[in-house]
This record gives structure tokens, C-alpha cells and sequence, in this order.
């Protein structure tokens, strides 16, 4: 009885909030290169506070699609092969990342020997017993490495390029601390040629000054606390699994004839909260996000695009500030003000001045457009290069109409064929 009551609310308000808005963004589709590429199975992965298919919140409200409708199905439909990743809601980057490489292999999540003993939790998390990819990495008929194509919204976008860095390149610390014989394959590197492409789509790749606003107002802290405690109650319940939060590494997640006592929950709790740099809060501000695109490079075989979404203009009686337009979705609203008022800041990891004051109501424009300090160039249909970020025209629209929040299924599925259809022409790479 409690679960359906918690199904319900947790539908009900879901689908409350996605009522609010009822536009068709301007969103930019790429053209198709008119090469003869390959076809590779698409691995979606949702951002913050988000949640996958395997989860039973996307029986009712899938996070690709939301208002619009079940976006994988409609992918499906017209022949693509795609599955929607589930990783931790508001774990950190890095964890987020081994629970992605694990699904995708069908073995147990290990967040690693020498991270799990700096950070102190667990170093293994669930297992998954079918890979969600049968014979990634693996040669087929033709001698090709069967690749994927990874697509991230948001903090998704974070996620998979951590796992694909860890892939190509592998993790030095994890070596050294490890057996040979024990270590995760996803830390010894040589697997650049395991993915075929990296899509971010409104991913705070440089971090996004929310974090500086939020962390004045103090509001981190008291997310944090506010979130783990819910985590505490519900993972800790049979209720876990309809909003699944991923978190076997601090043991707070229902094991079935396993009592949970206050002391257990506190000392979970607490273990989170001592965490500096194993949070979703450190990854999404600038400081993270220097600290991830100083570690990962653009692999010269891998194809990069980047979606940046916009839904500011330009105050006209000044032309400083940036006003969210119309159509912003009504909980991004404030957001997206304080983002487009938001002052310089010389001293931020990455400068802040008036050019990150355009935003998407959650992440500003020039955090989403490519990682600094990684080659780039602007979209050009007859010019796709691996090994560097593609920039995409900056869509009009916010954070949640990118995954399907109050436009229609229409654009919604043209877009993201547009984008498959690209990817599927390219080249290639060996």
C-alpha cells in the first residue's frame, strides 16, 4: 500500500511540474554528412537527480521523452539499438561512472582499491548479471570492434566522459594500488576504440556558476543533507528501486532480511557528508570540472559533439543582465535570473565575466559549448573530425526541454534522429 501511495505522489507531482510549459524550442538538428558510416548501439545516461530504465519511476514518466513521450521507444521503432543507463541520482562523477561501466559488461561495480580506501566506502557496489551491450569491444564478422555511441544530458555528460577517459587512458593511482589479477579492466586504459562517439547535451563541462550562487545562499549543505537523509529513509526501504539511489557503496540501499538500525543510517550519513571531492557538488562546479578536463583528453579515434541549449536574452534596457525568455520552464526561472545577473568573478578556477551569464536555466551556455582547454571547432557538416569537440549551434530552449519537458514528441524525435543519423554517417575510426 505505501509503494503505490509513493508511486502515485511521485508520478503526480512529475507529471505536475512537466505541465508547466507547452513549447517548441528552437532546437538546431545537424545534417546528415552523406558518408557511409556504421551503425552502433546508442547508451543514453541521465544527469542529477535523474533516473534510468531499469528503474519503476520510467514506467510512468521516462526521464528521455518526459512529457512528450517514451523516447527510447520511439527510437526503437525507427531501428536504433539504445538502452538507458541507471547510475547513482546524486552520486559522484567517478562512481557514477564504474556503475555505468558495470552495467554495460553485466559484472559487479567496483569503485576501485585505491579511490574506495581515499574516500572511504566500499569498494564494491551491485552486480549485473547481462551486459547491457552483448560483445562490446569484442571483433565481429568483419574484424571491427563492436563500439558504442554514448549520450549524456546534463551531468550525464560528465559521466561519460570520465568512463570513456578511463577507457582509453586508465587510471594510474588504480594500477598501483592493485592486483593485476583483481584490477577493473575499466582502469587499465588501451579501450579507446570501445566507443565510437561522446554527445554531451547541456553538460556543465566547465561547471556552471549555480554552484557559486547555491553555495552563497547555502544551499549545498542543506541539499545535501536534505537528499542523504531522504536516501537514508527510502533506500533503506523496500520503496528503494522505484527511485533507485545507488547507494550500495555507503549501505544505504534495502538488502531483504537486513535490519537497518539509526546508528547504521547515521554512520552512512555521515561517511557522505565528510566526502569533499566524492560528491555531485564538488564535480558540477568549476573547481570539479577543471579537475576532470585537466585529467581527460579527447582520444584522436573518438568523434565529440556538444549541445549547448539557451533560454536567455539580452535585457533591453541594459544589455548587461540575461532575463529568461517566455517560455522557461517555471521552476528554472529563478535560476536562470541569478545566473544572468551573476557578477564577475576573476578568481573562480575558470574566470566568470558576462559571457557566462547566457544560460539554459541550469547551466550556462559557455560551460556546455566544449571542455576548455580541449581542441574545438564550431559544427561543420562537411568537416567532422575525431579527436576534438564539435560544437553544435546553440539551441533555443531550457535544460528540460532538451530531454522532451513541454515540447512535442515531434521535435523531440527529430532531433535526436538528427543527431543518430549523423553519428551513424560518419567515418569509421580504427
Amino acid at each position: 500500500m505505501m509503494y503505490l501511495l509513493y508511486r502515485s505522489f511521485v508520478s503526480v507531482w512529475v507529471s505536475f511540474v512537466m505541465m508547466f510549459v507547452s513549447f517548441v524550442p528552437g532546437f538546431v538538428a545537424p545534417e546528415n554528412t552523406g558518408a557511409e558510416g556504421k551503425s552502433y548501439p546508442y547508451i543514453f545516461v541521465h544527469g542529477f537527480l535523474g533516473w534510468g530504465e531499469e528503474e519503476g519511476i520510467d514506467e510512468d514518466v521516462s526521464y528521455w521523452g518526459a512529457s512528450a513521450c517514451y523516447l527510447m521507444q520511439e527510437l526503437r521503432d525507427r531501428g536504433v539499438e539504445c538502452r538507458n543507463a541507471s547510475v547513482g541520482p546524486f552520486s559522484s562523477n567517478w562512481d557514477r561512472a564504474c556503475e555505468l561501466y558495470a552495467q554495460l559488461t553485466g559484472t559487479t561495480v567496483d569503485y576501485g582499491v585505491a579511490h574506495s580506501k581515499q574516500h572511504n566506502h566500499a569498494r564494491y557496489g551491485r552486480t549485473y548479471t547481462e551486459p547491457m551491450v552483448e560483445g562490446w569491444g569484442e571483433k565481429d564478422e568483419d574484424g571491427h570492434i563492436k563500439k558504442i555511441n554514448l549520450v549524456g544530458h546534463s551531468f550525464g555528460g560528465n559521466t561519460i566522459r570520465l568512463m570513456q577517459g578511463l577507457l582509453s587512458k586508465g587510471f594510474s593511482a588504480e594500477i598501483e594500488a592493485t592486483d593485476p589479477d583483481d584490477i577493473s579492466p575499466l582502469f587499465t586504459g588501451g579501450k579507446a576504440n570501445y566507443v565510437n562517439s561522446v554527445t554531451t547535451i547541456c553538460t556543465p563541462n566547465n561547471g556552471t556558476s549555480l554552484a557559486f550562487i547555491a553555495d552563497d545562499l547555502h544551499l549545498i549543505a542543506i541539499g545535501e543533507i536534505a537528499l542523504f537523509l531522504y536516501a537514508a529513509v527510502m533506500g533503506r526501504s523496500p520503496l528503494n528501486g522505484y527511485v533507485d539511489f545507488h547507494l550500495e557503496q555507503f549501505g544505504l540501499t534495502y538488502v531483504p532480511g537486513q535490519k537497518t538500525t539509526v546508528s547504521d543510517i547515521y554512520k552512512a550519513i555521515s561517511t557522505i557528508l565528510k566526502q569533499k571531492y566524492d560528491n555531485v557538488a564538488f564535480d558540477l562546479s568549476c573547481e570539479g570540472a577543471k579537475a576532470l578536463n585537466d585529467h581527460i583528453d579527447p582520444d584522436p579515434n573518438v568523434y565529440y559533439f556538444s549541445y549547448a541549449f539557451k533560454t536567455t536574452e539580452s535585457d533591453p534596457l541594459t544589455g548587461k543582465a540575461q532575463l529568461p525568455i517566455p517560455s522557461t520552464l517555471c521552476i528554472l526561472r529563478s535560476y536562470s535570473e541569478m545566473m544572468g545577473i551573476y557578477p564577475d568573478n576573476p578568481d573562480a578556477p575558470y574566470p566568470i565575466d558576462e559571457t557566462w551569464r547566457p544560460n539554459d536555466g541550469l547551466v550556462n551556455v559557455v560551460a556546455a559549448q566544449y571542455p576548455f582547454g580541449n581542441p574545438h571547432k564550431d559544427y561543420d557538416p562537411e568537416s567532422v573530425e575525431p579527436g576534438m569537440w564539435n560544437v553544435m549551434p546553440v539551441s533555443i530552449g531550457d535544460h528540460g526541454n532538451a530531454i522532451g519537458i513541454g515540447v512535442t514528441a515531434e521535435a523531440l524525435i527529430d532531433y535526436y534522429m538528427g543527431m543518430i543519423n549523423m553519428i551513424d554517417s560518419l567515418p569509421v575510426t580504427d
